[in-house]
């Protein structure tokens, strides 16, 4: 059974950083293809990035400069680091394979962007 644990949410004025992390078990995470995701209050929950077993990377517009995502199958673990922080980044992130694997959401990692 797949696992997802995610950390390393917080509160951050506008303009800083944070750096996710998203820890998998119980899957063959290096052959996976996998995914940050985030739901605002009241939206649905988005891909904001992917990044392939092959290490191609993919943004959505709004965060595209901004966000990096990179995995170390070493860990098994997946990170998003986040720069240039907005108000409108505020959500819950989520990390899962691409496409998700429906049984496994963890919990999120809440990220507040306010002053």
């Amino acid at each position: 059974q797949v696992q997802l644990v995610e950390s390393g949410g917080g509160l951050v004025q506008p303009g800083g950083s944070l750096r996710l992390s998203c820890y998998v078990s119980g899957s063959t995470f290096r052959w996976n293809d996998m995914g940050w995701y985030r739901q605002a209050p009241g939206k649905q929950r988005e891909l904001v990035a992917a990044i392939t077993s092959n290490y191609w990377t993919n943004y959505t517009n709004s965060v595209k400069g901004r966000f990096t995502i990179s995995r170390d199958n070493a860990k098994n673990t997946m990170y998003l680091q986040m720069n240039s922080l907005k108000p409108e980044d505020t959500a819950v992130y989520y990390c899962n394979a691409d496409p998700p694997f429906s049984s496994a959401w963890g919990r999120g990692t809440q990220v507040t962007v306010s002053s």
